[in-house]
């Protein structure tokens, strides 16, 4: 389980590169795309001439460029992943069974020294664990049920770590050193003589040939390592086993196959490691070790994230076809209709699901006491590295983990999905199926309710910082409710009494809180210094807990209360909302079938601001009638503020977008010109707010310009000190004013000024059809020659000053006076 919490949460994100080699490696991949990207273009264009004459066409043109592009793509990713898979090995450390002369297969003995695991099982349990089981109500630590078998292995391996370490070490350290020195290719100094001028052939030299070679070279050899041979591999294996037919009513033979492939060469690596650890081939060995590496970690990312999240997406699926009136079949005709589509939706869906888990064990973290998820990785440990344990645990232990995960959020989908929903029928039998049928007349499609609710609504929940909060208070409540009624308040939320002394004891005498420490709490491990960093503003480091009798039968107890607490809130969250939505549009739409995204969003809005309402008035109570009259007026004013600025930025210009690309972009594409466009407000609205959405995300990690600084300045400000004026003035007329203009100068051109022109009919509906289209090609033509013009200018001035600029000199800078005349104006700069 928390394999797949840390895995998604930490691969890309803290451990990618160092601040130095990151730069390095994204500058030398940039350029390295940049030239891709260009030669191969070229090459796919040269093919395509070369080759029949029938099939060359404009159209195959470009699909073959875009699939140069696509190759030079995944190119760079795998270049980009062998280099920061060097240099994990390089700086974590290689396998021990690769630097001691050890088989891949044997390395299960020697997993206590290695990486501390996390990939994706639920049974990732703490480094150190208690020798001795404390006696009743005694103060134990992390685990009080740990055996003593584990701890005498513990001691005995250390004890074989020891010896085997003082021997090994110098063969450890040349290990090490020949991966810092093993680079055959040495992208890295071909990449820093890979300058603009080279590259562009400007320099007047023949290496621009030479790097068209080596580009074209370097994409045939990958072609060739990473999806030829595994590809015929798996092919050649299927078809000799027979299961070839199989593979192809899959939709898809080749990602299967390759993978099939990728297996089959692994296992052949394991095999060869072997005969060349018998036959003391020591560079054979360690070649072919490392390309085991490669093919491992490269067959986990893929369960990691590919695997892994599709099996939740379709185990969700399953679980809730009650709910949407469906069956089995409908999504195998589905699938068959579009698997593409299909697999990535389900993909999403476990993405989701896994995401939000996560989230959830870091809120149970900050209310928990330290050491109570000791089986769950820490999410912000800073010694978790799950690509260090994808490369030096064995397969055997990933295998097991991926197992237990499947198991444990399978099990937690049929608590809080699958058995509510059999509840649900048999009380309510009225209330099931959820409505996401649409009608052909339907004035909003399907796709733009479920982008609104994903990206404005939930955001919009979540993100305020009180729901987070009111969550957080509800698991403190049900912990503390639990700990009282089975007598684990210790345990779950530590001793605070203590805490508070152990606290002032640490602040009085130092050195006394020190040897105290020295001496560990029974179970007391890493694990436990791990949950002290994730505290953030909680009890920081190990708390002990005093262990009642009948421990055991009080644990079971408390996860049965536990699942019939998630089963209730689970019955709450599928019925709650969607009543109070279906009862609040009835008095708009009657009896009409409404869409339930649109019943969900309306119930989850309104039970919001009812819990948010509730909780004001109670903080307001105690402070006075004068006081409450007071707060109601301010809170007045700035709810009509937040009215007129949601309808302007909220309102009138999402409608105005959405109607722009609609008459820019769909409308083009979709209606001929025999044809009348019917355009939907709604729908446009909707798919204007994520288009606003997106040009506010772009324009905040773009370059400084005054639309950044307006939207920064604007969110600094929030709801409690919004300033109308300055948005109306600086961001709601300055974007309505462009939108309008985008919108209205083109037709009146085309209604206006081209009948004027005594152009015929058909002219006219084709200048009103394409209009808008031709002034968006020409706005973006302008702005890229700009952009080239800009660049241009400065390669000019960069190769000027490389081939001209002596020095530069550096003079004082001095004010102008007041009269032009009195005195002249002192030079600023100047250059040499």
């Amino acid at each position: 389980m928390q394999a797949q919490i840390c895995f998604y949460t930490n691969l890309f994100s803290r451990y990618a590169f160092t601040a130095s080699n990151s730069r390095h490696i994204c500058w030398t991949g940039y350029k390295y795309w940049y030239c891709n990207t260009i030669l191969v273009s070229l090459y796919t264009c040269g093919l395509c001439m070369v080759g029949s004459c029938s099939s060359y066409s404009m159209e195959n043109l470009l699909a073959d460029c875009l699939q140069g592009c696509f190759v030079v793509t995944c190119t760079l990713c795998a270049f980009i992943s062998l280099v920061w898979l060097r240099e994990q090995i390089v700086h974590g450390g290689a396998p021990i069974w690769l630097e001691h002369a050890a088989p891949p297969f044997n390395a299960a003995g020697h997993h206590q020294n290695e990486a501390p695991a996390g990939g994706n099982g639920a049974e990732n349990v703490a480094a150190d664990q208690p020798a001795n089981p404390p006696a009743e109500n005694a103060v134990v630590g992390e685990n009080p049920d740990a055996q003593d078998d584990q701890a005498e292995e513990e001691e005995e391996d250390n004890e074989e770590e020891d010896d085997a370490g003082v021997e090994d070490a110098a063969d450890a350290n040349n290990g090490a050193q020949d991966d810092m020195n093993w680079n055959a290719l040495e992208w890295d100094r071909a990449a820093e003589e890979l300058t603009w001028e080279r590259m562009l052939g400007l320099d007047g030299s023949l290496v621009f040939l030479e790097h068209v070679f080596w580009v074209v070279s370097l994409n045939t050899l990958f072609i060739l390592v990473f999806a030829f041979c595994p590809y015929h591999i798996g092919h050649f294996s299927l078809v000799g086993l027979g299961f070839e037919e199989h593979v192809q009513a899959s939709h898809f033979e080749g990602l299967i196959t390759t993978i099939v492939g990728y297996i089959l060469l692994a296992i052949t690596l394991i095999i060869c490691h072997g005969l060349a650890t018998l036959v003391k081939f020591h560079r054979s060995r360690r070649l072919l070790g490392v390309c085991y590496i490669v093919v491992k970690v490269s067959l986990l990312v893929v369960v990691e994230i590919g695997v892994f999240p599709l099996i939740c997406g379709w185990w969700l699926d399953i679980c809730s076809l009650e709910m949407f009136d469906a069956t089995l079949k409908d999504r195998e005709l589905s699938f068959q209709s579009a698997p593409g589509t299909t697999m990535f939706l389900h993909w999403l869906v476990g993405m989701v699901y896994v995401f939000y888990f996560a989230s959830f064990i870091l809120l149970l973290r900050e209310v928990l006491r330290p050491g109570v998820l000791w089986f769950l990785r820490n999410l912000n440990d800073p010694d978790f590295n799950p690509v260090q344990e994808m490369i030096h645990l064995p397969i055997y232990r990933h295998l097991r983990r991926f197992i237990l995960s499947v198991i444990v959020f399978g099990s937690i989908v049929l608590l809080m999905l699958w058995l509510p929903i059999r509840i649900i029928k048999s009380v309510l039998p009225h209330f099931l199926p959820y409505n996401v049928m649409l009608y052909s007349d339907a004035p909003v499609s399907e796709l733009s309710l479920e982008l609104l609710l994903l990206q404005v609504v939930l955001p919009a929940l979540l993100e305020q910082g009180h729901t987070r909060q009111w969550l957080k208070g509800l698991v403190r409540a049900w912990t503390v409710t639990a700990g009282y009624l089975l007598d684990l308040h210790s345990y779950l939320l530590g001793d605070q009494e203590e805490n508070e002394n152990s606290a002032n004891q640490q602040v009085n005498n130092n050195q006394h809180a020190r040897n105290n420490n020295a001496i560990p709490v029974v179970g007391e491990g890493l694990h436990a210094a791990h949950q002290a960093i994730l505290q953030q503003g909680g009890p920081v480091g190990f708390q002990p807990y005093r262990r009642p009798l009948n421990f055991p039968l009080r644990i079971f107890l408390l996860i049965v209360f536990m699942c019939i607490t998630l089963l209730i809130a689970s019955l709450i969250c599928l019925t709650l909302p969607v009543f109070a939505g279906r009862w609040l549009m009835s008095f708009w739409t009657g009896t009409a079938k409404i869409h339930e995204l649109y019943t969900a969003a309306c119930g989850l809005y309104v039970c919001w601001l009812t819990i948010r309402a509730v909780t004001v008035m109670v903080a307001w109570m105690p402070q006075g009638r004068r006081v409450i009259c007071q707060k109601v007026k301010e809170w007045s004013l700035m709810i009509m503020k937040t009215l007129i600025v949601a309808v302007l930025l909220a309102g009138v210009v999402p409608l105005l977008l959405g109607l722009l690309f609609e008459l820019v972009i769909v409308a083009p594409l979709r209606v001929p010109l025999d044809q009348t466009p019917l355009f939907y407000p709604w729908q446009d609205w909707a798919l204007g707010v994520l288009h606003a959405k997106i040009i506010a995300a772009i324009t905040l990690m773009g370059p400084q310009w005054w639309l950044k600084t307006v939207i920064e300045q604007v969110y600094a400000n929030g709801i409690r000190n919004i300033d109308l004026h300055y948005i109306v003035r600086r961001l709601a007329a300055p974007v309505i004013s462009v939108l309008l203009l985008s919108l209205c100068v083109p037709y009146v051109i085309a209604s206006g000024v081209v009948p004027l022109l005594g152009v015929t009919a058909e002219m006219q509906n084709l200048v009103h059809r394409r209009i808008y289209p031709f002034l968006l090609m020409v706005v973006v033509l302008m702005a890229i020659l700009s952009f080239q013009v800009r660049q241009f200018k400065r390669l000019y001035e960069h190769i000027k000053n490389d081939k001209y600029l002596v020095g530069q000199r550096l003079v004082n800078y001095e004010r102008k006076s007041g009269k032009q005349g009195s005195s002249p104006a002192p030079p600023q700069s100047s250059q040499e």
